[in-house]
Parts: structure tokens; C-alpha cells; sequence
């Protein structure tokens, strides 16, 4: 399906991320497994998609550093000589309320999961402007529609990337190319396997499927957001949450 395709899938490495890069890679695609602190995991991912046969590299990058951003875009174009398909998954979390939470958890999660996002677009739409084509995928989350007690930061991120989606879907649609965002639940990731089984079961309770979600859930739909046959999707935020958001 993306066959001659090329993807760059930040934070890549672990988590949805790197089910992403997998699927994108199965189904044709060369994939930049963007990381940054998570080396071998990303060549894991690397290592995955070339013994199945497909194309892979890996790209260490913080997201939130404007200038290194742009030198990646610039080495990745030079490289395969374009970018079709961009996924934004990057992010952290830095949980607190917020009477307890520390100023330079907020800006951090703002700058991984927020200014990020805005870094990779500017600099990947750019290219994508040159050949009148791209698709752009942004995570966002569940936290960031419904709001989330201990994640002011985290919720405020994820909301501000689907008020970005959305613009940035305006301001590209002329030239062809398609901005939307997946908004996970809870997913089966690192990010939730920090949970014990009496949090895990008061998340369920709240899911009115009554189950986790699984990373494969979210990278088929980010698959078909990225495939020709989203032609005609822009700005939309897709809820893959189990029914929390209803």
C-alpha cells in the first residue's frame, strides 16, 4: 500500500510509536524511526523491519529543539528525496496535581508534546508544499478532550495538538495534503504498564467496552489515515478509546 512511500514516525522507538513504524513498514512504506534517548530500542525496531524485509532507519532527535528538527527533515529529504507520510508520537509524561506540580514538568511536557508536533510539521510541510502531496498524523489522547485529574500539563499538550490539527489542516488543504489526529485511550503500552491492577481496573470501569485497547488498534487506524483512501479526511480528531469519549 505505500510502497515508494517514505514515513518519519517521531518517538518511535517503544509505545505506539514504534507499532506504527512496524505496520507503516510492513505495508510498504521506508520508515525514519525517530528516538531520543532510547538507542537500542529504536535499532530493535530498525533490526524488525529489515529482517522482514523492508526499509528502515533510525534518526536520534529531540523533537522539542527547533534547529535539530530541521537538520533531521534536511538529512531525511537528502537521503530518500521526499517525506509522504509524517506520525507525531512522540511524548512524555510528568503526572501531578497541579498545586504539586513543578513548573519545569509542565514546560517539558508542553515542549516534547506540543512544540514538537508544531517543529516536525513546520519544517516536514515544507517538502510536502513542494510536492503538492503529504499526510500528516498527530497523536493526541483521550486526556486531551476530556481532561484528566493530575495531567494539566499532559491534557493541556494533547489538547493544544488537535487545536493545531485542525489549523494545520486549513492552512494545507490547497496543496493536497491531509492533517488529522488518533486520540488513544488507554492503550497496552510502557506508558500504562506503570499502573497497578487497582488503577488499571478503575480505567476499565470508565471504558464502556470494558477493556484496554492494543497498540495494533491505533496503527491500523493510522494506516488508513495515511492511505489514499483518507483522500478526502482533513482535521479530524478519530477517538480509538473504547467508547470514553462518547
Amino acid at each position: 500500500m505505500f510502497q515508494g512511500k517514505v514515513a518519519l514516525i517521531t518517538g518511535a522507538s517503544r509505545g505506539l510509536g514504534r507499532e506504527i513504524a512496524l505496520t507503516l513498514a510492513q505495508q510498504g512504506a521506508k520508515v525514519v524511526v525517530n528516538y531520543n534517548g532510547s538507542k537500542d530500542k529504536a535499532e530493535e525496531v530498525v533490526e524488525k523491519i529489515t529482517n522482514n524485509g523492508g526499509e528502515a532507519i533510525s534518526y536520534q532527535c529531540n523533537v522539542s529543539d527547533f534547529q535539530a528538527v530541521e537538520i533531521m527533515v534536511k538529512e531525511v529529504i537528502a537521503k530518500f528525496g521526499r517525506v509522504d507520510i509524517l506520525v507525531n508520537s512522540a511524548g512524555i509524561t510528568k503526572d501531578n496535581l497541579i498545586v504539586k506540580m513543578k513548573e519545569e514538568d509542565f514546560d517539558q511536557v508542553i515542549d516534547i508534546n506540543l512544540k514538537g508536533t508544531f517543529n516536525t510539521i513546520k519544517h516536514v510541510s515544507r517538502q510536502m508544499l513542494k510536492q503538492r502531496a503529504g499526510k500528516i498524523i498527530n497523536i493526541t489522547s483521550v486526556s486531551g478532550v476530556l481532561g484528566n485529574i493530575g495531567q494539566a500539563n499532559y491534557s493541556a499538550s494533547k489538547a493544544g495538538v488537535i487545536g493545531l490539527t485542525k489549523t494545520m489542516a486549513r492552512e494545507l488543504a490547497s496543496r493536497g495534503i491531509n492533517v488529522n489526529a488518533v486520540a488513544p485511550g488507554f492503550i497496552e503500552t510502557e506508558m500504562t504498564a506503570v499502573y497497578d491492577e487497582s488503577q488499571i481496573a478503575m480505567f476499565v470501569e470508565q471504558i464502556p467496552f470494558k477493556r484496554l485497547g492494543k497498540p495494533d488498534e491505533v496503527a491500523q487506524v493510522v494506516s488508513f489515515l495515511a492511505s489514499e483512501q483518507a483522500s478526502y479526511i482533513t482535521g479530524q480528531i478519530i477517538h480509538i478509546d473504547g467508547g470514553m469519549a462518547i
